[in-house]
């Protein structure tokens, strides 16, 4: 800090600048420069704080709707799809006398979801895919069933930069992530994503994990971003508020039954 502070800096580049209002950031914004400039996809907060962004750095000069810069060829074209699956009737018992602080992690991590994705998996065999989930025993289970490596917060960082260099040399076509693959990883050869829980209704969660199948296709195939929810449950609620901010830059989800896929 220190040496920050030493020095009147001539530009300050803020990445994911929709972070910068949390604690943890915003003292950044205090560094003396001539020019500060932020960068991000998705300038949404669900603390509706993401106006704090202009009162630290200053002003909007550019926006560009995710459509339009797909039509430029710079990120690829996506097929969003809404799964939904029906909890068993011992299930729903169970989720209905829940405490409702365990109902998401109730309904998103039913047992119905993971045929689903085996299914999906199995569907596009011949695709790089990533599963993309919030609880790690889920994700642990996902990973032994589909026999894929697994890449959670404990995992080293040389461990991921192994896998990931793995996955884009295509040695491994399937990857289980948490949600440390929510940002900062560049994998261009991801073509399919299955999202089976998230950080609740999260809007910015959603657009981040779409955007890790969006970079541009070498054979120009669209994406595939599958979001794998659970019917009448709070998963279905939080889903309608994740996909706002995608809808808003023109994605729409069409929504299929789990039996249309099993």
């Amino acid at each position: 800090l220190e040496l920050f502070d030493a020095r009147n800096w001539g530009l300050v580049v803020y990445d994911e600048v929709h972070l910068l209002p949390a604690p943890v950031f915003k003292f950044t914004a205090d560094l003396q420069a001539r020019r500060r400039l932020g960068l991000t996809a998705t300038l949404v907060r669900e603390d509706g704080r993401e106006g704090d962004v202009f009162s630290l750095i200053g002003p909007k000069r550019f926006d560009a709707p995710w459509k339009e810069i797909e039509a430029q060829g710079y990120i690829a074209p996506a097929d969003c799809c809404e799964v939904r699956v029906t909890l068993t009737d011992s299930e729903r018992l169970a989720y209905a006398t829940a405490e409702p602080e365990e109902r998401y992690r109730f309904c998103a991590t039913t047992a119905t979801k993971r045929r689903v994705v085996e299914a999906l998996v199995k569907k596009h065999e011949n695709d790089q895919t990533l599963i993309i989930g919030q609880y790690i025993d889920q994700l642990d289970e996902l990973g032994e069933v589909l026999d894929a490596p697994v890449i959670k917060g404990e995992t080293s960082n040389a461990q991921r930069e192994k896998l990931f260099d793995a996955f884009r040399n295509k040695e491994i076509s399937v990857l289980v992530v948490s949600k440390v693959a929510n940002f900062s990883i560049d994998l261009p050869e991801a073509t399919v994503a299955i999202q089976v829980s998230g950080t609740f209704g999260s809007r910015q969660e959603e657009a981040q994990r779409l955007g890790r199948v969006l970079r541009p296709k070498a054979d120009g195939h669209a994406a595939h971003f599958y979001s794998v929810v659970a019917r009448d449950t709070v998963d279905q609620d939080f889903a309608a508020h994740r996909q706002r901010f995608l809808a808003e830059q023109g994605y729409a989800y069409r929504i299929i039954d789990a039996d249309d896929v099993l």
